[in-house]
This record gives structure tokens, sequence and C-alpha cells, in this order.
């Protein structure tokens, strides 16, 4: 059997680190933990990773996707907290669900998956 590679860590470039505490808590619950004054730990489900103040955002992207429930309800609470629709809600097609690209509040681009 072949040894797969799993996503071990995400960074999240967070030049200010409580505002996008604030957000990725509220709109998907990540709890979050202080590893230094620049640097918050976060776990979600089995990914761990980190919110690291003294990198800056990417306008394309890093390259993950956040899975939800309700595409739209959490589309609502990005835009609420202040992040930006990039892309709307579309399908993906042959069954694999539905994304959508958004920007979070320090303007990194991510995206939204959900089986429907």
């Amino acid at each position: 059997m072949e040894n797969r590679c799993k996503i071990e860590w995400i960074e999240i470039p967070a030049p200010n680190l409580e505002k996008a505490k604030e957000f990725y808590s509220k709109i998907f619950g990540w709890d979050f933990s202080e590893y230094s004054r620049d640097y918050l730990f976060f776990k979600a489900g089995n990914i761990k990773g980190g919110l690291n103040k003294n990198k800056k955002p990417c306008s394309e992207g890093i390259g993950f996707s956040i899975t939800v429930i309700d595409i739209d309800r959490t589309i609502d609470k990005i835009v609420k907290l202040g992040g930006k629709l990039i892309k709307e809600k579309y399908n993906i097609g042959k069954g694999f669900g539905y994304c959508a690209s958004f920007e979070d509040s320090n303007g990194n681009v991510l995206e939204l998956w959900a089986e429907r």
C-alpha cells in the first residue's frame, strides 16, 4: 500500500491577529491558543495551524478549502463579519458538491466546500 501524505499544518497570514481570531472563531468555531504575541495556534478537526502576524496576506489564496455544512449561511456570516465574497457559490459537478471563494478579514483568499 502506498504511503500517502496528509495535510499537517496550515499557516494563515494575519497582520491583525485579533481581527483574524474573531473572524475565524465566529465563522468556523475554531479555538485559538497563544504561542507568542505574534502567533496563535488553532485546530480545525484533524488539521492544525496558526495565524502568523509577521506574514503578509496573499491575494492568490493559500490553497485549501474549508468544509462547511451550509455554504449559503457561511457566506452570509463571512460578509457580515467583514469578509468579501470573491467567487459566488458554484456546483463543482459530477456530485462533488459546491464551492465559493472569499477574502478573509486580512485579505487572504480561501475556499469553502459543501456537499450541498
